[in-house]
């Protein structure tokens, strides 16, 4: 249990070298999420796995209010420091902690060695015509969270959406530094399989992203939901495996 701004994050540590790999759960997710990948992924590389509960989801406490980013990185680095782990991390993140993933990297590139954004919240995606559509979107998702609030995947909904226009646009002018190489996984379906025109953006996004360095690889998760790591472990264990190996 990490201690961090007056709350307590749950960490959980698959001890191996001294090179480490963390896998960051999708918005509503917690790490149970890894369960299947996590002991593969630590046989097949011999790294120091680690998964983690973000506030309000598994056994970390619930911090009140809306969600913010920069909260959630926080509690990330904390996490690592209490872990002495200041370098060689290659991040693996899913959904919405893409968005955790960019600002860690665009602040402390030197931490990470790699990342595997899978099926991730871009920059790129977030723009003055999309964010409007998704508050609109989900608005029905979000008033039906708010009649059950204590549960965990609603609540985390509710403070997600709370603040989400500005949170976003400022989402939008986070860069990914070049130093930092990135395999992007796109789920075949996206997280909008029910809005051809969203989709697009989102696949737009991800290609956009992964045009701007030579040290970035599109992948195309075929057959999959915006669940990847249900849908497809073997693909992200692949992934992750090819991008660990490249930097060791």
């Amino acid at each position: 249990m990490v201690d961090n701004g007056g709350h307590r994050a749950a960490f959980y540590v698959t001890q191996g070298n001294d090179s480490t790999i963390v896998l960051d759960s999708g918005g509503g997710e917690y790490s149970s999420q890894w369960k299947h990948i996590v002991p593969k992924l630590h046989a097949a590389t011999g790294a120091t796995v680690i998964t983690y509960d973000r506030a309000g989801l598994g056994k970390s406490d619930v911090v009140p209010g809306a969600w913010k980013v920069q909260s959630a990185v926080s509690d990330l680095k904390a996490g690592l420091k209490q872990l002495g782990i200041a370098k060689d991390v290659t991040l693996v993140s899913h959904s919405q902690a893409g968005e955790i993933a960019n600002y860690l990297a665009q602040d402390n590139p030197q931490v990470l060695s790699g990342a595997v954004l899978v099926d991730a919240n871009l920059p790129q995606f977030f723009t003055d015509e999309e964010i409007p559509r998704l508050v609109a979107g989900t608005q029905p998702e979000v008033d039906a969270a708010k009649k059950d609030p204590e549960k965990p995947e609603n609540r985390q909904l509710i403070s997600t959406a709370e603040g989400f226009a500005p949170a976003h646009k400022a989402f939008h002018k986070v860069t990914w530094p070049a130093s930092v190489p990135a395999t992007v996984m796109v789920s075949e379906k996206t997280p909008f399989a029910g809005s051809p025109e969203d989709a697009q953006r989102w696949r737009d996004a991800a290609a956009s992203f992964a045009r701007e360095a030579p040290n970035r690889t599109l992948v195309t998760a075929k057959g999959t939901s915006h669940e990847v790591p249900t849908d497809r472990p073997d693909l992200i264990l692949k992934e992750v495996e090819a991008m660990f190996a490249a930097q060791h």
